[in-house]
């Protein structure tokens, strides 16, 4: 790994939850760990978003616990939803640019193959396509968001 590519690691990390991450390659490996933030900041972020998996490993014991009581709360709600995942750590976008329509919205029929999002990591555009067939009725990210790996994106209905 070359040192612009630490730098632009560096930058995504800045603007992100992520408190820490590994890279090893087979030149070596990179480990870049983010500056905890006041307890009083981390505990804000969870209200800008219903899921918000990334403070949880940066923040303190204390404030650890806001994150993950968000998860049951959105729970009961979700009993016969499927939801669509992050299958990586980037910024989640909802259109592919600024002046394209929106991939997915609520009420959106989505099939197996369809593009909902695009997550961008390291400078790389990835169509994230559903598995499921049914309607969109949730969005759990805002758009230019950071997400972490596994973190829902969305809650579908299945189709009947």
């Amino acid at each position: 790994m070359d040192l612009k590519q630490i730098h632009e690691l560096i930058k995504i990390i800045n603007k992100s939850n992520i408190g820490e991450i590994s890279i090893e390659d087979k030149d070596g490996k990179v480990t870049i760990k983010q500056k905890e933030e006041p307890a009083v900041t981390v505990t804000a972020a969870p209200s800008h978003q219903v899921y918000t998996t990334a403070p949880a490993p940066v923040a303190a014991s204390a404030p650890a616990a806001a994150p993950t009581a968000a998860v049951p709360e959105a729970a009961p709600k979700a009993d016969n939803l499927i939801t669509i995942k992050s299958p990586m750590i980037g910024t989640f976008y909802r259109r592919p640019s600024p002046d394209k329509p929106i991939f997915a919205e609520i009420g959106t029929e989505v099939a197996p193959g369809k593009v909902v999002c695009i997550i961008e990591a390291m400078k790389l555009f990835n169509e994230i396509e559903s598995e499921v067939s049914g309607t969109i009725v949730k969005i759990l990210v805002d758009d230019a968001s950071p997400v972490e790996y596994d973190q829902p994106l969305f809650l579908v209905e299945p189709a009947k």
